[in-house]
């Protein structure tokens, strides 16, 4: 009897490919499409139609789950709370935690599929060393998601299917599309948040924030007054464009101080520390966390791996050194440790 695989499909490319592959190995695939927020009143039809269309083209059954309660909850308010404390989240973090490999999990057993399945580019495969199943970077370094996903459950991990695993390039992935005449393949990528779409997010917290955020001042570490900025939702740390104040060197935003409404700022190297506390800790390997663990971390995505020490604290928690300075750490993004090629964990900043 062949083995079942729910597929996450958006509509791109990447997981239509995905269910080509997975057919062509064997597996019965059941396509899926997680209707997951109303812009507007509007729902995101477009993805679904395009999902839809791949599934009836190569031949596979597609579902449609709704998810825009537990997305709004999840997702899209946590987006919105953070900036309101001050914070600079990472919704695909909390989307793939609750969403994708949350309630798709759920919905695989319900419909008795043996695996789930995404368009991720990522690896799991069964580690000797740590004798377990174990999350890894996919073989292409620039298209690697595996910082995304290390909010997953472990317990998910024997049951996820990552398809794309070992393609190296965009490029592969469009030939496999166009070679088997996909409506999508010439599909260009999103690059924006999906329930931002303009990618306009000061307009997207202003139309939903219960106040518009007040006006304060910009200063220097010392305290020194240089302006006014617009309300600190607007502001992120390391940014430098958009500040509207006149100094002798560039200047970049180090700290965004909620109890006094204060942005302040600095020069560069203001923005470097080595070390930084993260919470809502998830290791994603059965090791021993009473001692410091040396790994690889990175603090943003696309941040190199950097050589730093974890040590464990209470209430699930963790104090990082790196051995060399990080820049523009934020509160509210990842850090995410690797041992060599694989997921450890990670936790927020």
């Amino acid at each position: 009897m062949k083995k079942r695989v729910l597929l996450g499909m958006s509509g791109g490319v990447d997981s239509s490919v995905s269910a080509i592959l997975l057919k062509k190995e064997g597996y019965e695939v059941i396509g899926a499409t997680i209707k997951m927020w109303k812009p507007k009143g509007c729902e995101n039809i477009a993805s679904i139609e395009d999902a839809q269309k791949v599934a009836k083209q190569i031949g596979i059954e597609h579902i449609i789950i709704e998810s825009e309660e537990l997305f709004t909850e999840k997702v899209i308010n946590n987006f919105i709370n953070c900036y309101e404390i001050g914070k600079t989240p990472n919704p695909c973090i909390e989307c793939n935690k609750y969403i994708k490999f949350g309630i798709f999990l759920e919905k695989a057993n319900e419909l008795n599929c043996d695996y789930i399945a995404t368009g991720h580019y990522a690896k799991v495969e069964f580690s000797e060393k740590f004798n377990q199943i174990v999350l890894k970077k996919a073989i292409s370094e620039s298209k690697d998601q595996s910082y995304f996903l290390y909010g997953i459950s472990k317990d998910a991990l024997p049951r996820i299917i990552f398809p794309l695993e070992k393609i190296e390039s965009k490029e592969d992935v469009r030939k496999i599309a166009e070679e088997n005449n996909l409506c999508v393949a010439k599909k260009s990528d999103s690059q924006e948040v999906c329930f931002i779409p303009d990618n306009d997010y000061g307009k997207f917290l202003e139309e939903n924030l219960d106040e518009l955020p007040n006006k304060g001042k910009i200063i220097l570490k010392d305290g020194t007054i240089l302006g006014e900025h617009k309300g600190l939702i607007y502001y992120t740390i390391g940014q430098r464009k958009g500040l509207g104040v006149a100094y002798k060197e560039p200047l970049y935003v180090l700290e965004l101080d909620r109890k006094n409404n204060q942005v302040i700022v600095g020069i560069e190297k203001e923005l470097y520390t080595r070390e930084v506390y993260v919470s809502e800790l998830n290791f994603l390997i059965n090791i021993d966390l009473s001692l410091p663990i040396e790994v690889y971390a990175k603090v943003r995505y696309r941040a190199r791996p950097a050589k730093a020490k974890i040590e464990v604290l209470d209430n699930n928690s963790a104090k990082i050194v790196f051995d060399e300075p990080q820049r523009a750490i934020t509160p509210g993004q990842s850090v995410v440790f690797y041992l060599d090629e694989v997921v450890l964990g990670g936790g927020k900043i």
